[in-house]
């Protein structure tokens, strides 16, 4: 067996295979022997139809079959030889196979880059403060103020204004036609955009029992394909209304929320926002230490993992929005942003593992466990489960992949001039 390698791109191999004739034949040979024993020809007993004749009839099968044969067994005797790891399944342009001569094909694949040097030491990043505002307590308080208020009608009767909870009934008519007679109804709180700006916006200011009509044009990227573009008028009514209570934030208020005390409440609070920013800055450090890697250390990158990686971030960009109750619409732009994300993240993956080889930075079955306890405490889990969860080869491989990326990140931090940020520069809504 032959083989010529050529490279033709820093992410793109060709393997040129040729095979002897002598072995081509033999495989040959084994096909119509095996096929002999089996094949149930008119006019012949079985296992006694003569080669020609089987040729006649199976000839072009028996040539596909023993040259997929052929492909599979040389192909990864080469690959082995030659000591090459595809990324991608290779494609493969046999030639016609003739059963006493040379067989050959071309057999083309994706292949990691070559990376002679890797630039990784003295990046300048940034950590944005973990030092939480007294503004930024002040509004987990009033999120704590909304967790425990209730609702009740307005005394005395009043119209409806901003932060109150309607209930409505509606119907839609579409080109003089109701789409259902029966009245839909729902619950929104006003102000929240939940519902159409106009609906909201005539809602403002109606009592219970008051109805109007509103018209609405709905967008052409609405969910239901029959409403795109259509001008409608929603037939609304006000049954009911409810203001929200907010409680009184006093030591009450804190033995409600659990803590003895509000001076307690705001230091419990206090340092939830501090856990909560502390891991924001390690998250913006680590994008920040990724970006000026992938800036440092250009190097090509394998199509077929970037499409892999974009089809997964996608997938999960959807998922969580969906569990959000939120759509989004993957337009070719939002592909494009995601495409260009997953170029970065499987740049810095290859680029890390060049760094973790140097290194040599493993994976031991303590950072493993280690991994598991953190994942564990963050999702709320026990550790049993979330080791059932990555129990699948596959699935426990990406995490100690997650957690060498988390090494090799430190190593780079440790050799990055990190400034901390003022915490007048930290980001609103942090």
């Amino acid at each position: 067996m032959q083989v010529n390698v050529e490279k033709l791109s820093p992410v793109l191999m060709e393997f040129q295979v040729e095979v002897p004739a002598d072995r081509v034949r033999s495989e040959v040979d084994k096909a119509y022997t095996a096929l002999q024993r089996t094949a149930r020809v008119r006019g012949y007993r079985p296992g006694k139809a003569p080669r020609q004749v089987l040729a006649h009839l199976y000839g072009g099968r028996i040539h596909a079959d023993v040259a997929q044969r052929l492909v599979d067994a040389t192909l990864n005797q080469a690959l082995a030889d030659k000591q090459v790891q595809p990324l991608s399944q290779p494609a493969i342009a046999p030639t016609e196979l003739r059963p006493d001569d040379t067989f050959s094909y071309k057999a083309r694949f994706e292949v990691r880059p070559d990376i002679a040097e890797v630039k990784w030491e003295g990046f300048e990043v940034k950590r944005p403060s973990t030092t939480p505002s007294e503004e930024m307590i002040d509004a987990e308080i009033t999120a704590l103020r909304r967790e425990h208020s209730t609702l009740q009608a307005p005394e005395p009767e009043r119209p409806a204004a901003k932060g109150d909870m309607a209930t409505i009934s509606f119907t839609l008519e579409i080109g003089g036609a109701l789409r259902d007679t029966k009245e839909q109804e729902i619950e929104t709180e006003l102000g929240s955009g939940q519902i159409f700006k106009e609906i909201e916006d005539a809602l403002l200011g109606m009592t219970p029992g008051q109805a109007k009509d509103v018209q609405v044009t709905f967008s052409e990227q609405h969910s239901n394909a029959d409403l795109r573009g259509k001008e409608a008028t929603f037939h609304i009514t006000l049954k009911d209304l409810r203001e929200r209570i907010f409680p009184e934030v006093d030591d009450e208020f804190a033995k409600d929320c659990g803590e003895e005390s509000l001076p307690a409440l705001r230091e419990s609070v206090r340092k939830k926002l501090e856990k909560e920013l502390t891991q924001r800055a390690s998250d913006a450090v680590a994008e920040q230490l990724v970006i000026e890697l992938c800036k440092a250390n250009p190097i090509p990158v394998p199509p077929s993992l970037v499409d892999q990686q974009a089809q997964l971030a996608e997938r999960e960009l959807l998922a969580t929005a969906r569990r959000q109750g939120q759509r989004i619409d993957p337009t070719p732009e939002f592909r494009a942003r995601v495409r260009l994300d997953a170029e970065m993240k499987v740049r810095a993956g290859l680029v890390m593992a060049e760094i973790a080889k140097a290194k040599q930075v493993k994976i031991t079955e303590a950072d493993l466990e280690k991994g598991y306890e953190e994942l564990a405490e963050q999702t709320g889990k026990n550790v049993a489960k979330i080791k059932a969860e990555y129990r699948e080869p596959q699935k426990r491989e990406l995490f100690a992949g997650m957690i060498l990326e988390d090494k090799i990140l430190d190593i780079i931090e440790a050799a990055a001039k990190v400034t901390e940020a003022d915490a007048a520069q930290q980001p609103s809504g942090a």
